[in-house]
């Protein structure tokens, strides 16, 4: 079943927290829910840490807690000692029915550090990206002994974000690792969305539908942008919006034929002073069901 979510960094953003510092949580909620009418939500630095809390908060507006980020540190740490640490988050995920858990490295991440140019992110060797996969899969495996599938997130400013890691990071996981596809990272970090996803359909558990603004993902590049001060200068943006790069249409037909069966989710950071989430949110979300029918999926 094709469920459709948003993420609340369309209206406050984790990495930043001064975006979108002044909306209420509860106008996130009441927008996200009973507005544009999600079916669920991703985790977000608004939300309680108890789980039923955050279940009985979400449910309050009509919605289901879909996942969250959980930021990993295999590079610098043993799988045992990240089995210990995911814990609490864990919990959260099986209390709510979470099929999957979003995990991305952020040891050496950079994407949060206003100050770092996101061109100057970290990279692998071929045997660093060996070493890396072969931990990921173990913690996968322990995760899916848990019921719950990882889902890795390829992001900008990280180890995994060109095509090229994709493929890597694939090639060097087994069957319990499994990928967020997320069209915007895709595309801003080089690759070409359909290609990708063509490649990786079959391990895609979850689908990230991010939108980018080409011309300013060029200038971001030209004039060496930090990730955030990319944010702010829109890079980002929904399905349907006509500043948009990306088309969804094909990408909805590889899910289909792929017999995907999951979340799509919005996941577009934007300045909510300059473009207003409950908008762009509803354009987002009406575009993807338009898609989505055209394409067989629902």
């Amino acid at each position: 079943m094709i469920l459709f979510g948003t993420n609340p960094i369309a209206w406050a953003n984790d990495d930043d927290r001064s975006i979108g510092a002044d909306i209420p949580t509860a106008r996130i909620l009441d927008e996200a829910g009973r507005q544009i009418g999600f079916d669920g939500i991703e985790n977000g630095h608004r939300w309680p840490d108890d789980p039923e809390e955050l279940r009985a908060l979400l449910a309050g507006y009509g919605l289901k807690f879909i996942s969250g980020w959980y930021s990993c540190n295999l590079l610098v740490q043993s799988v045992q000692d990240e089995i210990a640490a995911c814990q609490a988050h864990l919990a959260k995920l099986k209390h709510n029915g979470c099929k999957v858990m979003i995990t991305c490295e952020t040891s050496n991440a950079i994407h949060g550090d206003a100050g770092r140019a996101v061109n100057d992110r970290p990279r692998l060797t071929a045997d660093g990206m060996r070493d890396f996969g072969a931990k990921l899969e173990e913690f996968a495996a322990y995760l899916a002994g848990q019921g719950v599938t990882l889902v890795y997130h390829h992001h900008m400013g990280t180890i995994v974000e060109s095509p090229e890691e994709i493929d890597a990071l694939m090639a060097a996981t087994g069957p319990h690792t499994q990928l967020l596809f997320d069209a915007g990272h895709c595309a801003f970090g080089g690759g070409d969305p359909v290609a990708v996803l063509t490649r990786h359909a079959a391990r895609v558990h979850h689908f990230h539908a991010k939108n980018i603004r080409p011309n300013v993902v060029a200038r971001v590049r030209d004039e060496g942008m930090s990730f955030l001060q990319a944010v702010l200068a829109g890079a980002f943006t929904v399905p349907g919006d006509q500043e948009g790069g990306i088309d969804f249409a094909p990408l909805l037909g590889i899910l289909k034929a792929q017999g995907y069966d999951g979340w799509i989710v919005i996941e577009a950071e934007q300045d909510p002073k300059l473009r207003n989430p409950l908008l762009y949110q509803t354009l987002g979300l009406a575009t993807l069901k338009r898609l989505a029918r055209a394409a067989g999926l629902i």
